[in-house]
């Protein structure tokens, strides 16, 4: 364990989210706008944060369902310019929890940034009876004070999760997010960090011959103009790819690239992979993951659709990075 708030300044980025909602009526865990409250209010109802070294900033205000590319680009822009400040031990993402894994792995992937950059986030919204957004605050304000600790993690319901494994499971539970087969990385106790598997991260976060904070990489993807379209398709008992046919017929409609959910050990539909190879030869970039809430795919079969051992969600992020060539 280790005693988190030393005298290094913690960064906290607001981009809204549930945990910044506000509801009409006190309890109503529901019926709420999200997004209402600023990252200093966020701070402000958390008296243990009161004599902690923090600088707040706001980047976005927006519900997470509705996140885009240019926000990212811009979260990542001033999450690398907090970083490189040798007084920052640490930066803290407010965040909704609809693409909190998306938003996590997009900065892992463009960034693998050497100090913690840790997103948090709430099941409640700020005006209920019992909100778990400022614990959560406070735990990710802990872990971004561990130096040794570099990379991009999602903390929820005292877990730390790494950004390529964690997954939103639960749609209205306070622990909603779960790390597969991998497991949560580590837990945060009363202020303090407990690592279960930090190893894992020292080994495969960055790969080998890849710096750990690429900053032209990052200038890249920041001089984007546009995401590339890459859509999401799922396989499925009488899948047979209709969509995507009638789109091969009208070519401006085609995406770069598809990413398609496939069935237990990443398998497609007959019907539907005939569409897809069809897709492949008119230049659309595919690839297969599984509809399955654990494990990944193991290769093998439908040969000519490759797999990633990602989330479909990850697995769009990963393949709309590789069309840019990134």
């Amino acid at each position: 364990m280790s005693t988190p708030h030393s005298n290094a300044i913690k960064v906290i980025l607001g981009t809204g989210g549930t945990i910044a909602g506000r509801a009409s009526q006190v309890g109503d865990n529901v019926g709420y706008v999200a997004g209402q409250l600023t990252a200093e209010e966020l701070v402000a109802a958390v008296p243990a944060l009161k004599d902690v070294p923090l600088e707040v900033e706001q980047v976005a205000q927006l519900d997470s369902k509705d996140m885009a590319f240019a926000v990212w680009q811009g979260l990542a822009q001033r999450v690398a310019h907090h970083l490189s400040r040798s007084d920052v031990s640490g930066v803290v993402v407010t965040h909704g929890t609809d693409t909190l894994e998306e938003t996590a792995y997009f900065l892992q992937q463009v960034m693998r940034p050497g100090k913690p950059v840790v997103l948090t986030c709430a099941m409640r919204p700020a005006t209920a009876l019992v909100p778990d957004g400022p614990q959560n605050l406070l735990d990710a304000v802990a872990v971004a004070d561990q130096a040794g600790s570099p990379g991009v993690v999602v903390v929820c319901a005292g877990l730390i999760h790494a950004a390529e494994q964690v997954t939103k499971v639960h749609t209205y539970r306070l622990d909603a997010f779960d790390s597969g087969d991998a497991g949560p990385m580590g837990c945060v106790e009363e202020g303090r960090v407990r690592w279960l598997h930090r190893g894992w991260a020292a080994a495969n976060r960055t790969p080998a011959g890849v710096p750990a904070f690429d900053v032209q990489r990052l200038q890249r993807v920041l001089a984007v103009k546009q995401w590339p379209r890459v859509e999401w398709i799922t396989s499925h008992a009488d899948a047979d790819g209709g969509l995507l046919r009638a789109a091969l017929e009208l070519p401006q409609y085609l995406p770069q690239g598809l990413v398609v959910a496939g069935t237990g050990n990443g398998t497609l539909h007959q019907a539907l992979e005939s569409v897809l190879r069809q897709a492949q030869e008119a230049g659309v970039r595919v690839v297969r993951t599984s509809r399955c809430a654990r494990g990944q795919v193991v290769p093998g079969g439908s040969a000519g659709v490759p797999a990633l051992p990602l989330s479909p969600a990850k697995a769009r992020i990963a393949l709309a990075l590789q069309i840019m060539g990134l």
